[in-house]
């Protein structure tokens, strides 16, 4: 998977797109933003992974004082430091990072291909424009990130700031080719196994999928069968992983 690359393509099409909608529109899918916030949002992102990287620490303190600088101006000043951070090291180069198992720049060239993505979608959606596919690849490794690290690590690792959701019942969702499951306030991922049958499914497009998955599409451009409410909870278990 060529992550810089879709970083880049991605980036590109985000700053076509925030410029086609205007600075004062409002982003459907960030429904507190304008398209300045977003793009300021992006910007402040990219920045803060540079430091991160630059100093194997986390920046302290943050944000930084921007003076009179432009939320594009911003934008393209960090995605110039974090790309001259990413050609200055290899991907098994230590790097701060909030995801313990994994200390490495390889972690945020992943996760910053697959930050701009979703921000490129909000990007086009706020701009009333056609949402370009998501590349299957990309969309998978993505479907993979947001089960594994985002929800089932971040559960695992601060069970009580799930609360409720995760303690209150049981389950079994099958998503695409991953099956979630909780029990007793704990969660694991694994890829379906056969002959498991879970509580409800819900299948499509890797695209489709993580669009869902990242609450940028709606329930109508999913499959769902089963139980209803596990997949409720299994909603709110992701929307307090990725708020």
């Amino acid at each position: 998977m060529d992550f810089l690359s879709a970083l880049d393509a991605d980036y590109r099409r985000f700053t076509a797109a925030t410029k086609q909608a205007g600075p004062a529109v409002k982003v459907p899918t960030c429904p507190e933003w304008t398209v300045d916030d977003l793009v300021s949002h992006l910007g402040h992102v990219y920045l803060h992974k540079a430091e991160c990287m630059r100093l194997n620490a986390d920046p302290e303190p943050w944000p930084p004082n921007l003076g009179d600088e432009t939320a594009p101006d911003l934008l393209r000043r960090a995605y110039s430091e974090l790309n001259d951070e990413f050609a200055s090291r290899a991907p098994e180069s230590p790097a701060k990072t909030w995801f313990s198992p994994d200390q490495t720049v390889g972690f945020w060239i992943r996760r910053m291909a697959q930050e701009t993505v979703i921000h490129r979608i909000d990007a086009e959606l706020a701009a009333g424009i056609d949402s370009l596919p998501i590349a299957e690849d990309l969309a998978f490794d993505g479907i993979d990130e947001i089960l594994r690290i985002f929800l089932v690590w971040g559960a695992n690792e601060w069970p009580d700031y799930y609360g409720d959701p995760l303690s209150t019942t049981d389950g079994a969702v099958q998503v695409g080719d991953f099956l979630v499951t909780w029990k007793e306030s704990r969660m694991a991922v694994d890829k379906a196994p056969d002959g498991i049958q879970a509580q409800a499914t819900v299948t499509g497009s890797p695209d489709a999928l993580l669009r869902w998955l990242w609450r940028r599409a709606g329930d109508e451009t999913v499959d769902i069968t089963g139980d209803r409410a596990k997949v409720a909870q299994f909603s709110e278990l992701l929307r307090i992983s990725t708020q």
